[in-house]
């Protein structure tokens, strides 16, 4: 449910926003485009995957970042990070060394043919 959230552009703004502290709809609301219903909807999601909560300041319910399941992410990421980056380089490696012996046999070709 967590990644589910963070794929939207517009959460993952939203959440940006909320590292700044906590704000209401309507402050959350201001950047986009869209109506206060569908920022509403946004944040519910955002609930439901228990990544933003609201807190009760007499009339206003302001909202704000659960850091939680993020750490979660960023720890699960971290893992598959390491994964990607040993296999880039082992790519990166045969790269070079298919680029070096390309250059070498156009040096031995070029060689051939000049003489």
């Amino acid at each position: 449910m967590t990644f589910a959230a963070l794929a939207d552009p517009t959460r993952r703004a939203i959440l940006a926003k909320l590292t700044h502290g906590e704000a209401t709809v309507t402050e959350l609301a201001e950047p986009f485009d869209m109506s206060l219903p569908a920022v509403s909807k946004h944040l519910k999601g955002l609930e439901r995957a228990g990544l933003v909560g609201k807190s009760r300041e007499g009339q206003w319910r302001p909202c704000h970042l659960e850091a939680a399941p993020l750490r979660a992410v960023a720890d699960w990421t971290s893992e598959y990070r390491r994964f990607w980056e040993e296999r880039f380089e082992r790519l990166d490696t045969y790269l070079r060394e298919l680029q070096e012996k390309e250059n070498q046999r156009n040096a031995a070709s070029g060689s051939d043919h000049q003489g």
